[in-house]
């Protein structure tokens, strides 16, 4: 058996030969970025459409692979959940995921598909009214301003190279948002096509050579707790299903309505969602299969960046450097994206019509969006899953429904009633988090104290238009 650390130093891990291909592999993600730019059109009617969404020209193989590589940025976070719950990573982080994916592909991509616009907040905007445009796009920025993907470029290259937590995110921050000033969408989708190739096959490999080292299941069931092969992995069921909830933001994720929006057709973003999906599945064997042999192998190591250490240790020389490639491409690929589209907020969504539509506007946004993840990131104090869970319980409670119901019922949310239901439930999810409940209530979460808000005030603004009270009348009757 091979003699494993719980910690070690990366460098004297890495050969010559390593430090070659990570490097090649980063050389050739910055190639990917200056072809992207120089293939940008240059003529002022089009320059906005293409920075922003490519002139809606991306084909199904480019869709797969910058929506595939978009949605992994966290992988210390996700192998941090295998390390220390086992399977439930896969049904937290895959299953309820996959459900929700499908559900997009299928009802979802039709619907938007007619109303042409460039952003979320902007469909927000043509469904509801101006208003709600503005408030989706608040919303919207708190979802994708990129800060669990921050600290984790940030804790890589800590790993790598040492130094503070905050001077790495720092320095990472800066170098994406550069980059994605740079060509824009197009050089997001060109960068990513790499980065879906190489991160893909790095958690690959660690299976690989985790099986050949030490066996498969067996070996796993004997060095690990039983409760790593639980579903619910020691958690309440309750705190479980907060993960489906979160899952169902897809529903109201940008990344996928970016990418919906920049297809060459309805086809396409329809195909590509089904493709990319079992893509995702088995992405999500392999990080759950890498994190349970990191805690079978080095239990001690510090949790967060286990399975870093545990594949730095598996791999021979040469895919030493390849998977350090994967594991930073994985991270670039969703931060990008993430950065991108909290710009687009800034600068598109939250600013007024006449100064939408420009270059400039865009790439100061980007800027402005990684200053932020810097000082959020601080606040966290590298908590990734805390980040996850805040954020992402603004944009499930205070989106999801209200615009889920703008699908079902069009036309019955007028733009008032959608701004005072998405602030109504980001107030209770606020006052959810900060107050101490007693009994029984401190175990409900504020995601879910959030989603029932608005779902009462929607049910009452459907049923204000759908029945009305006849004079005179003791019930309700349906409305001819």
């Amino acid at each position: 058996m091979l003699n494993f650390r719980e910690q070690i130093e990366v460098f004297e891990f890495l050969s010559p030969l390593d430090w070659a291909i990570f490097f090649l592999v980063l050389f050739l993600t910055l190639a990917a970025v200056v072809y992207a730019h120089r293939r940008r059109q240059r003529n002022e009617e089009s320059d906005f459409l293409d920075m922003l969404l490519m002139g809606r020209q991306l084909t199904l193989p480019m869709f797969v692979a910058t929506l595939v590589a978009t949605w992994y940025g966290g992988i210390f976070g996700v192998t941090q959940i295998s390390f220390e719950k086992g399977v439930y990573n896969f049904l937290t982080q895959g299953v309820f995921w996959y459900v929700t994916y499908i559900l997009f592909a299928i009802f979802l991509v039709p619907k938007i598909a007619s109303y042409r616009a460039v952003t979320l907040p902007d469909l927000a905007g043509k469904m509801f009214g101006e208003k709600s445009q503005y408030l989706a796009g608040a919303f919207n920025f708190l979802n994708v301003v990129p800060v669990s993907y921050a600290i984790s470029l940030g804790l890589f290259l800590q790993i790598l190279f040492g130094g503070s937590l905050s001077w790495n995110i720092s320095l990472g921050v800066f170098f994406v948002a550069i980059y994605s000033m740079i060509g824009g969408f197009r050089s997001v989708v060109y960068s990513d096509i790499i980065q879906f190739v190489v991160m893909c096959s790095a958690v690959f490999l660690v299976v690989v050579f985790s099986f050949q080292s030490f066996g498969g299941i067996s070996f796993l069931q004997g060095h690990l707790p039983s409760t790593h092969f639980e579903p619910l992995g020691g958690e309440s069921l309750a705190t479980t299903m907060v993960w489906g909830l979160i899952a169902l933001s897809t529903l109201v994720d940008p990344n996928f309505y970016q990418r919906c929006f920049a297809a060459k057709n309805q086809r396409v973003a329809k195909k590509g969602i089904l493709i990319s999906t079992l893509i995702w599945m088995g992405f999500d064997v392999c990080t759950t299969l890498g994190g349970l042999y990191a805690r079978a192998v080095i239990p001690e190591a510090e949790s967060g960046t286990a399975y870093f250490v545990y594949s730095i240790q598996v791999l021979p020389e040469g895919l030493r450097g390849f998977f350090i490639a994967g594991i930073l491409a994985t991270i670039l690929s969703t931060m990008d994206s993430y950065i991108f589209i909290a710009g687009n907020s800034l600068s598109f969504d939250l600013v007024p019509k006449k100064w939408r539509g420009r270059v400039l506007w865009m790439r100061l946004g980007i800027l402005l969006s990684g200053i932020v993840a810097i000082s959020l990131a601080g606040h966290f104090e590298g908590n990734i899953r805390m980040v996850w869970k805040t954020l992402g319980s603004y944009s499930a409670a205070c989106l999801l429904l209200p615009m889920m119901v703008g699908y079902v019922f069009p036309g019955k949310i007028r733009d008032l009633e959608f701004v005072f239901t998405g602030v109504a439930g980001a107030i209770v999810v606020t006052i959810w988090r900060f107050w101490e409940r007693p009994g029984f209530w401190a175990e409900v979460d504020e995601l879910y104290a959030g989603v029932f808000s608005t779902f009462l005030i929607l049910l009452v603004l459907l049923g204000s238009r759908f029945f009305y009270w006849p004079g005179g009348g003791d019930r309700f009757v349906k409305k001819p």
